[in-house]
């Protein structure tokens, strides 16, 4: 009889298997997909951001307010110097960024997760592809796999199936219908936003715009966004994709090294017959793509100029698609859990990883509390088998 059932072979449900197999427990690992591990690799493909470092309270302040007390304590427990030491113990060494942002050396997620499936077999821990979770029958899981319906009844389980963003990988938010009322709606995360672009910006779709100012709903950082096709996107505005989602409007300091009265007296200096472009080339070292994004979102200019430049609003039409997210919000609602992530309502089944109903930008957020909510759910589900085993 297999003692533990681990669904879902991301980040979560890999530590969470991980730590079973380190408990003595015999532990099947199950996935949907053909392979282990699709998002996580497609999440290296333009570096593996696995964590980021920064003191504690403000890693801690990314995941929002007010913070579910089992994450907090999950992210305590296991944060990011944990995150550098488990990597480093799969054989990868580390670098940090300017930013903060620790990568691996070599960059991809393709090492990393292939010394942890290594390691993972080494432990005992069984693997099974293509195996399609459908409920429960009874206590009993219910799997449809290549070979026909199967069922398993474990002593204990981890579901770790991921959010409702990148279907294609994944993670489609399925598994919802198993969990009756235990779920709060999904919504997009760290996701682009439809514009409808004038045809003066056509010439600039596809283009950065670096090293500005973003703010909205109270949150400010610095950092750069994509003119797509589409509308914008990338690490700025995922940034501020929360507030903007629930209904906070973006703004941009175009020039945000230069203060209010600093733009405000080169401004005043005589124009002659310059266009107002040409001016803000000049007197501003404007280059054309902010002078493009100036007057699509800023007509008509008012004659105090230099605020508008400063905190520039942003028309949009609303999210992209929850699809096409890198993560989601919504999920398990965590007071239908108990403190070491099991359901209150479902003795022996514990739940970890994005599925659970948090929210944090990109930037390393994502892996570490996956990391450490698989960490914490296979931890306790390991204590409560073990337990049963004892009969206490």
């Amino acid at each position: 009889m297999t003692d533990a059932v681990v669904i879902g072979a991301g980040p979560a449900g890999l530590m969470a298997a991980e730590q079973l197999g380190k408990a003595g427990l015999e532990v099947l690992i199950v996935d949907a997909m053909p392979s282990f591990g699709r998002k996580f690799l497609m999440a290296g493909k333009s570096g593996l951001n696995i964590t980021k470092a920064e003191p504690a309270s403000a890693f801690l302040a990314a995941y929002g307010q007010p913070m579910p007390r089992a994450l907090a304590a999950a992210l305590n427990a296991f944060g990011p110097d944990d995150v550098v030491a488990w990597t480093q113990a799969l054989g990868q060494s580390v670098f940090t960024g300017s930013s903060g942002r620790v990568f691996p050396k070599a960059m991809k997620a393709s090492p990393l997760l292939r010394a942890w499936l290594m390691r993972l077999d080494a432990s005992g821990v069984q693997r099974r592809t293509r195996w399609n979770w459908r409920g429960w029958h009874g206590d009993a899981l219910v799997f449809a796999t290549p070979d026909g319906m199967q069922t398993v009844a474990p002593k204990v389980t981890v579901l770790a199936l991921g959010g409702a963003s990148w279907a294609r990988l994944g993670a489609n938010g399925h598994w919802a219908a198993y969990l009756d009322n235990a779920v709060a709606p999904f919504a997009p995360a760290n996701m682009g936003f439809d514009v409808a672009w004038s045809p003066h910006m056509t010439p600039f779709l596809g283009s950065p715009v670096k090293s500005v100012g973003l703010s909205a709903g109270g949150q400010t950082t610095r950092g750069e966004f994509v003119v797509s096709v589409r509308g914008i996107e990338g690490g700025g505005i995922y940034a501020m994709s929360r507030a903007m989602r629930e209904g906070a409007t973006l703004t941009l300091d175009l020039l945000p090294d230069w203060p209010l009265e600093k733009v405000r007296q080169a401004l005043a200096k005589p124009r002659g017959k310059a266009s107002v472009t040409t001016h803000l080339r000049k007197v501003l070292r404007f280059d054309p793509l902010r002078a493009a994004l100036l007057s699509e979102f800023g007509r008509p200019f008012p004659d105090d100029l230099a605020p508008l430049i400063k905190a520039l609003p942003v028309r949009h039409q609303g999210p992209r698609p929850i699809d096409e997210a890198i993560s989601t919000a919504g999920g398990v609602r965590f007071e239908t859990l108990t403190d070491d992530l099991m359901f209150k309502t479902r003795p022996g089944v514990f739940c970890a990883g994005e599925m659970l109903d948090w929210e944090a930008p990109t930037g390393g957020y994502l892996i570490t509390a996956c990391l450490a909510t698989g960490l914490v759910a296979g931890q306790a589900a390991g204590r409560y088998a073990i337990n049963l085993n004892s009969g206490c």
